[in-house]
């Protein structure tokens, strides 16, 4: 391993080192050009030999013609990648296994093999960006806390520096109860986030489940109630998703600065689930409750585009009705329902079938109501402010008790501690509310309509069974029993019919399978458990004639199972 590390570390250091030779050998190589970032570079740097870097380099950075437009893209790609702060090679989509074998992108990489790029790309990091303003206040507090504790004790007012410092006997004993609430607050929140994913995978499993029972009653339903039924499924997860996540879609009425076609266009109100710390609703509630009195304020208007998704996917007549409503997956829920309803008794459709299917709309109902209930339900204030004013105090006075040990180092040692205390704040913060982002639900929702529309020629084709799936390959017997005796110890079957499809492929054999019926009036079941059949001498020959030989009474009786 060791070997193995230093073999790198040294092609490295090749590397960079014919880069700065190429680079000081020919002016023009601009090692940050927008060749570095093509298919070809890549292609070129990693199958050739480190031997040829410094010729490909040449190669494909010299360019002497290259204009002034090139010069300020490449400077403004430059400038970009300096403010980005993205790590060169972290953007490139390598695989940590073979495709074929389940590999993942390197992006999504988090085994303890891949320490070493989750540890580069840390500045791109989204929870640490999030964070970012406590972290650098708690480093330069630290940092500051450093400084003054080292001037006193180079002015030589060591007693003014001691008074600074605090035993770390404190600090050790609240970790503990700070590191309950952190990971109570966590755990709580991942459960939110669990739940909801259980949610949405219900909601997939009704879909197809609802999908496949009206296709399979197409007769009973027919096909344009069918066609309505899949849509309104289709567009159901769109619509919840908009419900429990502020839909960015919409546009205001009264913007001018975004230009609205009128026939394509589609008036309607914002829906979205009130949360129960909202404060206005806390106030119409109650002056209903105690005046008898309402004040709502007035909402604001909102267009979309009819072609865009979910509003293409409703029904034509469905489109207006579904915009007005106040709950529009609800709405889709209720017109599903009555779609179900609205089919009068048939063969093959009774109660049992309708409700079935109606079972179904009943799941999706229910996964509004769960849906809102994590939305609508946040974690309680006084929890959460505790956790972190716990959090704050804590980092605030930890500087006093490591100044006298780490001195000037006490600002990067508060940085990594701040780093890792409010990220585990900042992540259950994050996931405590699925919905927001957590979850990719236009990825679950383009999965729904896929399914239910996108594949539905191909899918069909699972409902249309083969004829010779439909030939009766098996046995079918109807045995109607009755014992003569009671103290007798043979049976005897009265009746009985045997179907026989023969899989012989012979040519000559052109009986159907209601052809080798044969009906038996009576079978004897001996003390030893055989068959003995008893048939008259035409049941014999027409069994002959069936089989196109002379076939014997034992022959006849082997077909009897």
């Amino acid at each position: 391993m060791n070997k193995r590390v230093a073999s790198c570390c040294l092609l490295l250091l090749l590397s960079s080192a014919q880069l700065q030779m190429s680079t000081a050998w020919s002016p023009s190589i601009k090692p940050h050009s927008a060749a570095a970032s093509s298919p070809k570079f890549h292609a070129v740097h990693k199958k050739t030999p480190i031997t040829l870097h410094m010729a490909n380099f040449i190669q494909l950075y010299t360019d002497s013609d290259s204009s002034n437009d090139d010069e300020e893209a490449e400077s403004s790609r430059w400038l970009s990648w300096m403010t980005g702060g993205t790590p060169r090679g972290v953007a490139d989509v390598k695989m940590r296994d073979p495709v074929e074998l389940g590999g993942v992108p390197r992006s999504d990489r988090y085994a303890s093999r891949d320490w070493l790029h989750n540890t580069i790309n840390l500045p791109n990091s989204a929870i640490l960006k999030e964070i970012m303003f406590p972290v650098t206040f708690m480093t330069l507090w630290g940092s500051l806390i450093g400084l003054i504790h080292r001037k006193l004790i180079l002015m030589g007012r060591t007693e003014w520096a001691s008074w600074m410092c605090i035993p770390p006997n404190p600090h050790s004993l609240m970790v503990s109860a700070l590191g309950l609430l952190l990971v109570f607050r966590t755990n709580s929140a991942y459960q939110r986030f669990a739940e909801g994913r259980k949610i949405w995978e219900d909601i997939l499993n009704s879909a197809r489940d609802l999908s496949r029972l009206g296709k399979l009653y197409e007769p009973q339903l027919g096909t344009s109630k069918l066609r309505r039924v899949n849509r309104l499924i289709a567009a159901f997860p769109y619509l919840l998703r908009f419900r429990i996540r502020p839909n960015s879609i919409m546009k205001k009425i009264d913007d001018t600065s975004i230009e609205r076609d009128p026939e394509f266009s589609l008036i309607l109100y914002q829906d979205h689930a009130i949360s129960d710390s909202d404060a206005d609703a806390a106030a119409v509630a109650t002056d209903e409750e105690t005046l008898g009195t309402s004040r709502r304020k007035p909402r604001e208007l909102y267009w979309v585009d009819k072609r865009t998704l979910p509003w293409r996917l409703l029904p034509s007549e469905a489109t207006e009705g579904c915009a007005r409503s106040q709950n529009r997956p609800l709405w889709v829920c209720d017109r599903l329902a009555k779609e179900i309803h609205s089919v009068p008794d048939q063969e093959n459709w009774t109660a049992r079938e309708r409700l079935t299917l109606l079972s179904k709309v009943e799941k999706l109902s229910q996964s509004i109501g769960a849906c809102e209930r994590i939305h609508q339900t946040v974690v309680p204030l006084n929890y959460a402010r505790h956790a972190l004013r716990s959090l704050t105090m804590w980092l605030l006075l930890l500087p006093f008790a490591l100044v006298d040990q780490l001195g000037l180092m006490t600002g990067p040692i508060l940085f990594v501690i701040s780093w890792m205390m409010f990220g585990v704040y900042e992540i259950g913060y994050s996931i405590e509310d699925p919905f927001q982002g957590t979850l990719r639900l236009s990825i679950l929702c383009d999965a729904i309509r896929r399914d239910v529309l996108g594949d539905e020629l191909i899918r069909n084709t699972a409902f249309v069974l083969d004829k010779e799936a439909i030939k009766s390959d098996v046995k079918e017997i109807a045995v109607k029993s009755d014992v003569k005796d009671d103290s007798s110890e043979t049976g005897v079957v009265e009746k009985m019919v045997v179907y026989d499809d023969d899989d012989d492929d012979d040519d000559d054999d052109e009986f159907e399978a209601d052809d080798v019926a044969v009906e038996i009036e009576e079978i004897h079941i001996n003390e030893l458990g055989d068959f003995v059949v008893q048939q008259s001498e035409e049941m014999e020959e027409e069994f002959v004639q069936a089989n196109g030989s002379n076939s014997s009474v034992g022959e006849f009786s082997e077909i009897a199972p």
